[in-house]
């Protein structure tokens, strides 16, 4: 599920599980339609590798940045303890984003 935030700085959305814990939390855009844009153009390229960036912290957790086409980050997850989760994280997202319908 993909909902959407009006925040102070603009807005953001969130992807959830279907548990509802919260796979990724978005960088603030300037408008919605901005927001709107954005995720369609991500949607066109969900099968590439590049729109997932893959790190380790310095506590040995794991956590992924989704990418816009143009490289720039649009969003972080949260800490993982393992990479298989982690990985999960990203295959849930990945469907998450594919079925969104935005308002």
């Amino acid at each position: 599920m993909v909902e959407i935030k009006k925040e102070k700085d603009g807005f953001c959305f969130e992807v959830r599980s279907g548990q509802g814990h919260v796979l990724l939390q978005s960088v603030a855009f300037p408008s919605k339609e901005d927001l709107e844009t954005c995720v369609g153009e991500v949607r066109g390229r969900l099968g590439n590798p590049a729109c997932f960036e893959r790190m380790t912290d310095h506590n040995g957790k794991f956590r992924f940045s989704l990418r816009s086409p143009g490289g720039r980050i649009l969003g972080h997850s949260a800490l993982y303890s393992s990479e298989a989760g982690m990985e999960n994280g990203i295959k849930n997202t990945l469907t998450a984003l594919s079925r969104a319908s935005l308002p």
